[in-house]
């Protein structure tokens, strides 16, 4: 990727914690089908924002990688258990994949999905969460910026 930034959030002892939308909830990801994963995140770097593995590369190489961790993968389902969004992290205190479905953008999942990210890092003692975003990308800019995100060397 070109044009790409490195956003990082200290975590402090007090933050606010997730909001979320009624309809929607959090799923382990053994209870997703990893295609339905991987057509969320193609769908949502189809604006240029990413690129993604095909599906028998990804998967296999997100689980088989030593900073992946089940438990770090936070999955926003909607009321038909379809993944709206998602928080693929690393547990390094990195967040490798963030995405939320076009029709569900503007309802506060992204928000949600970080803020639990950041509580999720902060109960195993990191101090700081990164991510990696597309200079051009305002809408996500302005959502990391507003949850305390500031530019971070890469």
């Amino acid at each position: 990727m070109t044009g790409v930034i490195r956003l990082r959030k200290q975590l402090s002892a007090i933050d606010t914690p997730p909001s979320w939308p009624s309809s929607i909830r959090l799923a382990p990801v053994s209870a997703i089908d990893p295609a339905d994963l991987h057509a969320l995140l193609s769908a949502s770097y189809a604006n240029g924002s990413g690129t993604i593995p095909p599906l028998g590369e990804w998967w296999p190489g997100v689980i088989a990688d030593d900073e992946y961790d089940p438990d770090l993968a936070f999955i926003a389902t909607d009321t038909s258990s379809a993944p709206v969004g998602l928080a693929l992290c690393w547990n390094s205190g990195f967040v490798k994949d963030l995405a939320v479905a076009g029709h569900m953008r503007g309802q506060g999942i992204g928000e949600a999905l970080l803020r639990t990210v950041f509580t999720a890092f902060r109960q195993r003692g990191i101090v700081h969460v990164d991510l990696k975003v597309v200079a051009n990308n305002a809408k996500a800019i302005r959502l990391y910026h507003r949850l305390g995100m500031i530019e971070a060397p890469l």
